[in-house]
């Protein structure tokens, strides 16, 4: 028998993510699925711009889909339908009133509502109701029923009090009595008054409804059918314009819907101090100060998924489980650009077409399915799918732990090849020492306190953890004889190997720990190298403001020495003013020939901006020089010698531990050259893209603006120009912005 699915929960709820997506709907003006339509990158640049701005809460709005389907079938939409297209439409009009930050706010301007339907927004009140100022007929028959109204009222009120009524009246109460305001009297009230019975009470009492109030009433409902004529002829005209306008309004429906998406986004982050990631085209998950959004008091999570197979291995109870689902649930949130609590600046979240959690018990009695069955068609599904990330939760689950160790072990080494990243956690030593010496298989290892007796919830790379089990069973209850019965059974030797994993474990984690404090006391070395650049700066800046000084001063004492000269003429004055001149004049060479750094040389290691360089060749005042494998021409007056920094010893690691460091400073994703002239344009936008390249960013945005079009072509020329840019194109709408891919 063929199954197709085993697990029929969707994969939010088998990552613990039903709570966090409910909390998310709840900023939502209506119930929508979570993925947006579209490039998520300009996605991304709307959200980001709208962080930026206070936006108001949208009015919740029902589907509006079949209100269309029936304008386009002509048909006449009721009162309150038709508020909710005006509702939708003023909303729109109060967004374009704030100025929202850009790309926002040009998409909320280039949103206009043709002449004809707003002229229908005016005849609506704010509580939906038809304006009586817009219709005179209207204004008179509220008037009437107003006028009518309170002639009820006070006809009830004196009955109330009329003295050949006061002895069958009950109370002096006005009930309310299917829909009627009825008088409460008891038997024999028809000599006192004319009237008709409406009910009767528990108690026997009469609800009546005197014949003057009924009169009145047959009026009032007289009125009311007038209104409502008049209310269902402009219904009727109201639907027509809506008509001719439809599709302009289901355009706006998904334009609303669009806004919706964003705007809920923003509100929740702000509301739960959430970040948001945007994916890469990698395949590489690193997680910094990560928190899943079910855990109350969650330990953060950091972890470097950068090969295609992580092992969780360790303690029972430690969380294993739990870090398979951050894992997965990181992905997914930034799939669908859904904000969560991290150190965004640190994570990187790759992009998977596909994700897939193998978590549950796929036993089925139904479908007569064992559990290691259900596991097996799991895998098998797998086949048919590519790039894909998948977490699967006790791997050996439902079978021979041995024989389970060699078949996973082939069945993750051949998936792989499809472009899928494996998630595992697993108690089997046998299937962690088989793939433990492959390049591609990251080992991590859920940590436990020894002292305390409990899991930390915390995990070391590189590393197989031992798990725990006798402890973790005295934890929880069991008796201490029967658990010390199960380390006999269990034999000296494994418990030796158990305790061998751990001392390794404890070994890399001051292993670990070490290497932190060295790269802390190297950063400590970067921060004192740059405080003391920024010394030297300001002291050259210093030097300059006195040289400038005396300057001023040295020129203000010769013209003053000249107008004296002119006056009375003094040889020996007249040459020594000529001598100070020459001093003058050699001071400056001097300066000059400083500035021109004669003492670089080909090959030197110098620093440009923020990065360390290689001179590889040199002119009079320009040097080619190697950055992170690209060559650039800069000018000499932005190179400085490089500092080498004293080399701190670290020490000798058992294992290849991989560390990265991080570039010193982030590279701006758009640059504006808004009121530039063309050479700052160019100079800028060089500067800006050598940024870009050195920070390995693939497309930047430009803001030029429209006006005359002068700085468009300028940047059109230079990006033709440029070597490193494999495309460029206007952003659509005529924004003052063109994107280039490099």
């Amino acid at each position: 028998m063929k199954v197709e699915k085993i697990n029929e929960r969707p994969l939010p709820d088998r990552l613990d993510l039903r709570g966090y997506l409910e909390r998310f709907g709840r900023f939502l003006a209506r119930p929508k699925p979570v993925a947006m339509e579209g490039d998520i990158h300009q996605h991304f640049r709307f959200v980001r711009a709208l962080g930026q701005a206070e936006i108001p809460e949208p009015p919740e709005m029902p589907d509006l889909e079949d209100r269309l389907a029936r304008l386009r079938k002509q048909g006449v939409l009721h009162l309150d339908e038709l508020f909710d297209f005006v509702r939708m439409i003023r909303y729109f009009n109060r967004l374009r009133a704030l100025g929202l930050p850009e790309p926002v706010g040009s998409w909320i301007v280039e949103i206009e509502v043709p002449d004809e339907v707003r002229e229908v927004t005016q005849y609506f009140t704010d509580e939906g109701e038809l304006s009586s100022e817009k219709e005179p007929e209207l204004y008179d028959v509220e008037l009437a029923l107003k006028r009518h109204r309170s002639e009820i009222r006070e006809s009830l009120r004196r009955l109330t009090h009329a003295s050949k009524l006061q002895e069958y009246l009950v109370d002096t109460q006005i009930h309310l009595q299917n829909g009627e305001e009825t008088l409460l009297v008891r038997g024999g009230f028809s000599q006192a008054v004319k009237a008709t019975v409406v009910g009767r009470s528990s108690g026997g009492f009469f609800y009546i409804l005197p014949e003057q109030i009924r009169q009145l009433k047959e009026r009032e409902a007289e009125l009311l059918s007038r209104k409502e004529a008049i209310v269902w002829r402009y219904c009727r005209e109201f639907s027509a314009h809506f008509h001719r306008w439809e599709r302009f309004l289901g355009w706006l429906d998904r334009q609303f819907d669009r806004f919706d998406h964003y705007q809920a986004r923003v509100r929740f982050a702000r509301s739960y101090d959430y970040e948001f990631v945007l994916p890469h085209k990698g395949r590489e998950i690193v997680l910094h100060d990560f928190a899943h959004p079910a855990i109350e008091k969650p330990v953060p999570v950091s972890i470097d998924v950068s090969k295609p197979i992580v092992l969780i291995t360790g303690v029972n109870a430690g969380g294993k489980t739990m870090l398979l689902k951050s894992i997965l649930s990181a992905a997914w949130m930034a799939k669908y650009l859904l904000p969560f609590r991290c150190d965004a600046a640190r994570t990187k979240i790759g992009h998977y077409k596909h994700l897939e959690a193998i978590i549950d018990d796929p036993q089925s009695v139904k479908n007569d399915i064992s559990t290691f069955a259900g596991r097996m068609l799991e895998f098998a599904r797998l086949f048919r799918e590519r790039d894909a990330l998948v977490g699967v939760d006790e791997i050996e689950l439902g079978t021979d732990a041995d024989e389970a160790a060699s078949l996973f072990r082939v069945l993750l080494e051949e998936l792989k090849r499809r472009e899928m990243t494996f998630v595992v956690t697993t108690h089997h030593k046998r299937l962690a020492s088989l793939m433990a010496a492959e390049e591609d298989v990251e080992l991590v290892a859920a940590l436990y306190d020894e002292e305390r007796r409990r899991p930390t919830y915390t995990f070391l790379q590189g590393s197989i953890g031992k798990s725990y089990a006798f402890e973790t069973a005295e934890r929880y209850g069991i008796p201490v004889p029967v658990v010390e019965r199960a380390r006999e059974f269990y034999g000296e030797d494994k418990e030796r190997l158990n305790e061998l994993i751990e001392r390794s474990t404890r070994l890399e984690a001051e292993m670990r720990r070490k290497i932190a404090e060295v790269e802390s006391t190297t950063e400590a070395l970067r921060r004192k190298e740059a405080r003391l650049k920024e010394l030297e700066e300001q002291m050259r800046e210093e030097q300059r403001r006195v040289l400038a000084t005396l300057e001023n001063r040295y020129n203000a004492a010769t013209k003053r020495a000249l107008a004296a000269l002119k006056k009375a003429e003094n040889t020996e004055a007249r040459q020594l003013l000529n001598e100070a001149h020459r001093h003058k004049e050699r001071a400056k060479l001097r300066r000059k020939e400083e500035r021109q750094h004669p003492n670089f040389q080909v090959g030197q290691k110098v620093r440009y901006r923020s990065h360390t360089a290689e001179i590889l060749s040199l002119k009079e005042k320009e040097a080619m020089i190697s950055v992170d494998g690209m060559k650039l021409r800069v000018p000499l007056r932005e190179l400085t010698p490089a500092v080498e920094l004293p080399k701190v010893k670290k020490p000798k690691a058992k294992r290849s531990t991989d560390v990265r460091v991080e570039k010193g400073e982030r590279a701006a994703l758009h640059i504006k050259l808004l009121g530039m002239r063309a050479e700052e344009a160019e100079e800028a936008l060089d500067a800006f893209l050598s940024d870009a390249l050195l920070h390995g960013i693939g497309e930047v945005e430009i803001i030029h603006g429209t006006g005359t079009g002068v700085l468009a072509r300028v940047v059109s020329d230079f990006l033709k120009r440029h070597p490193r840019v494999k495309k460029f194109y206007r952003m659509p709408g005529n924004m003052g912005a063109t994107i280039a891919e490099l």
